[in-house]
């Protein structure tokens, strides 16, 4: 249990790429566990699968090749729980859940064995047809208990994952809710906040909780309060297909959260349980590294919790048809390890998106071994979220008053003008992306303030009419910059969170959809509808390279509370002044006028005006003008 679990001789010896986990069978089921530290391993069978149920039988595991252990047990073992127990050179006698376990009992802490042919939904199928480029897709970030739990939701099943997908839902005065709403917003992939095991929710409790989630226990398991039976454990993953299968038949992708960069308590996880001191990093004191701020970092670059990771994308890709992984804190992991990520998910279908927080964190990996948004062109095909745009458009979120250019201050006007064409241009110290597809533009997502509470600090004179210009604005210029526009659920009816900055674990009344505020603002919500369908629509934003980017691309104002260029025609021109002001510099013709202030052209354009190198731009506005050619 040593310092020599974390060398590279260690992984030479002992890395072991076979089956791992209860490989089952209708006759007999299997049990590989990789423990090479491990003087001696027992499986303890439980009676049955109640969380404190009496220990039924134990088996000795014999001794494998590259430190596993292996067990057969004959017979038809489905729903049988179970749990390791390992001996070490110390004396020390560990207990441990299965860290590929697919089945769990309520709250975790025993592994159960599942036959997964008895989790498929009716007419449980195959993936979808591939999606096609990823700047195509428009990503909406939704938590499962805050999408219904409202009590005006008019959705049975409320937090769980078949409250996502009912259908024919609605407030008591008719206003649309659940499924229906969220498919009439035109969005291409629903980002789930974590979905698998967490720790700190109890399942067996009927009192109201809450958690986002990022406190990982089991990894390859559904989380069991969004469940109906968390106590069965095949429910909770028959009901999470349900919910995919749901969303697929009305075109609608699923991106899962996944959150292996830390795990919740390291001492009852199944990782430092099975081989003490291996699957996390240490500083060179000896130290827990720390960089998560989450008291522990796990060791991408070691061999076997590299294996983990995609062993762990691979069974939510294939098993649950999942279309994307949003990775917490990849800065933590190396750069090897999501190449390999992406890698094997290339093998299952292309265009499965994967994107993750490319934040460079204070942990013992080298920096140029890192996964952050510095080295982005040594990992094709990885979005990074881009925190230049955010804080460009809005203000910094480490400074809760200072504001940026949609609150009028001056001097983010280049800084946006390079986002909102990519990012290609930014800092080569911060960012260094080699296409669009590897941006991820967004100015509100579940962490930090909502933009709406943002702006209530940023400008606190503003009248309710002119928070709701600014925040329109911020929200036209993530989903119109080229790259991959992402959206938090709620953006488009202004959400709020009554001033609550990290809300992690704050009560319902806090992070709940709230669909009458839905209600109040639909202009807003037509807005954003629009703004999705106009991309959708007008290629010039969803360009796929760099080149053809700058050569179609000419700048007009980048200054003044302006934001211009021009583009094959189009005129695009951002004004976050609180007056209206002209454009000038525009080539003389006519133009159709596509977006001005809340009104946006979908249809055939009827609205012509002739200009002669000025045009007068609305208050806090955008507009889009296309030269008739």
């Amino acid at each position: 249990m040593g310092i020599g679990v974390r060398t590279a001789e260690f992984d030479q010896q002992y890395y072991y790429d076979g089956p791992l986990g209860a490989l089952y069978q209708p006759e007999q089921t299997e049990f590989i566990l990789w423990a090479p530290t491990a003087l001696e391993v027992k499986l303890v069978r439980y009676q049955t699968i109640e969380w404190d149920s009496p220990v039924g039988q134990v088996y000795s595991m014999q001794q494998s090749c590259k430190g596993t252990w292996r067990l057969q047990i004959a017979g038809d073992l489905h729903g049988m729980a179970y749990t390791y127990q390992l001996t070490f050179a110390n004396g020390e006698v560990r207990e441990a859940m299965d860290p590929y376990a697919k089945g769990a009992v309520a709250n975790g802490m025993r592994s159960v064995v599942i036959d997964l042919s008895l989790t498929n939904p009716t007419q449980w199928g195959k993936r979808l047809q591939p999606f096609g480029e990823a700047t195509d897709a428009i990503i909406y970030e939704l938590h499962i208990r805050d999408f219904t739990i409202h009590e005006q939701s008019g959705v049975r099943h409320k937090g769980k994952f078949l409250g996502v997908v009912e259908e024919g839902t609605h407030t008591p005065s008719g206003f649309p809710t659940g499924l229906d709403y969220l498919t009439s917003l035109g969005i291409t992939h629903v980002q789930f906040l974590p979905m698998y095991d967490y720790a700190t929710v109890d399942e067996l409790s009927n009192k109201a909780q809450y958690n986002w989630g990022y406190d990982p226990l089991n990894y390859n398991v559904p989380e069991g309060s969004y469940s109906t039976d968390p106590v069965n454990s095949e429910m909770r993953i028959r009901e999470m297909k349900q919910m995919i299968q749901a969303l697929h038949d009305k075109g609608l992708r699923v991106i899962m959260d996944v959150v292996y960069n830390h795990v919740y308590e390291m001492a009852q996880h199944s990782f430092d349980n099975t081989v003490p001191g291996y699957y996390f990093r240490y500083d060179s004191t000896g130290r827990l590294a720390d960089g998560t701020e989450c008291g522990n970092d796990t060791a991408s670059e070691r061999q076997m919790m590299r294996r983990y990771i995609v062993d762990s994308i691979i069974y939510w890709a294939k098993e649950f048809h999942m279309d994307g992984f949003r990775f917490d804190l990849m800065g933590n992991h190396d750069i090897e390890t999501m190449n390999a990520v992406r890698e094997a998910l290339d093998q299952i279908d292309t265009s499965i998106i994967v994107l993750g927080e490319g934040w460079n964190l204070n942990t013992p990996l080298k920096q140029s071994a890192k996964a952050i948004q510095m080295n982005a062109y040594r990992m094709p095909r990885i979005a990074h979220f881009n925190d230049s745009m955010r804080d460009s458009v809005k203000g910094s979120v480490f400074y809760d008053e200072k504001g940026a250019f949609v609150n009028g201050v001056k001097g983010f006007e280049s800084e946006v003008l390079v986002n909102v064409l990519g990012g290609s241009q930014l800092n080569r110290q911060e960012a260094r992306y080699i296409a669009p597809n590897q941006v991820v533009q967004y100015v509100e997502a579940h962490d930090n303030y909502t933009l709406y509470d943002k702006l209530t600090l940023t400008n606190p004179t503003d009248d309710e009419a002119t928070r709701k210009q600014r925040h329109l604005l911020a929200t036209s210029i993530a989903l119109l910059s080229q790259g991959i526009p992402f959206l938090h659920a709620g953006q488009e009816f202004l959400r709020t969170k009554q001033g609550v900055e990290n809300s992690y674990r704050s009560p319902d009344c806090i992070n709940q959809f709230d669909w009458i505020r839905a209600e109040q603002h639909q202009d807003a919500i037509q807005y954003v509808r629009d703004l999705i369908r106009f991309r959708q629509v007008h290629a010039i934003f969803r360009q796929k390279d760099y080149a053809s980017i700058q050569h179609s691309c000419r700048v007009i104002q980048a200054s003044k509370g302006i934001v211009a260029y021009e583009a094959e025609g189009y005129i695009v021109a951002w004004n976050a002044n609180k007056k209206a002001v002209n454009l000038t510099n525009i080539p003389t013709g006519e133009y159709e006028v596509l977006i001005e202030g809340l009104r946006i052209q979908l249809e055939k354009a009827t609205n012509f005006k002739k200009i002669k190198d000025v045009w007068q731009l609305q208050p806090l506005s955008l507009t889009i003008l296309k030269r008739c050619h």
